[in-house]
């Protein structure tokens, strides 16, 4: 029997989501089976046990579905990254391009600090562009990125390129 499995079928796809020609890859399925769930938790979390981080760093939303149990999982701590003006306390901010503009993600000032291992954690690996803005927003704020961990990566779009200098892993790879 595969590890993955009770994983896998988890997980939903939907043809034409969010627009023509998107096969997208819907998650709630897994959410809502705590058995599935906690599995998928625990696979994540056991790939850092021998060698964890010093914390686990998500950004919002999806990210933090995985990030906080697996956090709790391996025994260390959970830092938000959100957007512009939900933290509320002094922040780092890191400004990136877009296909199409800007956006931009905060840290709290004491939320990594200089040296630590961080662990960043999201549901999906696509392009990679959000992952790579979480890496650079450690690092500025002094933090050395332990790894890039992801539910799923859709390997076609390429995501792992733009985070070749860390070391990524993958749950799930869909070509």
């Amino acid at each position: 029997m595969s590890e993955f499995a009770g994983i896998t079928e988890h997980i939903r796809s939907i043809a034409d989501f969010p627009k023509e020609g998107i096969l997208f890859r819907d998650i709630t399925p897994l959410l809502a089976n705590p058995k599935a769930f906690r599995k998928a938790v625990k696979l994540l979390a056991d790939h850092y046990r021998d060698n964890p981080p010093d914390v686990i760093a998500a950004a919002e939303a999806r990210g933090f579905i995985f990030a906080a149990p697996m956090a709790l999982e391996l025994n260390i701590g959970f830092v938000p990254i959100r957007k512009p003006g939900k933290l509320p306390f002094d922040t780092h901010a890191f400004h990136y391009e877009l296909e199409y503009g800007t956006d931009t993600l905060e840290i709290h000032t004491d939320g990594v600090v200089a040296g630590q291992k961080v662990l960043l954690v999201d549901d999906l690996l696509a392009t990679g562009g959000t992952m790579k803005a979480c890496c650079q927003l450690v690092e500025t704020a002094g933090a050395t990125v332990h790894g890039c961990a992801f539910l799923i990566e859709l390997a076609a779009l390429n995501g792992r390129e733009q985070l070749s200098h860390h070391d990524l892993f993958s749950l799930i790879t869909y070509e």
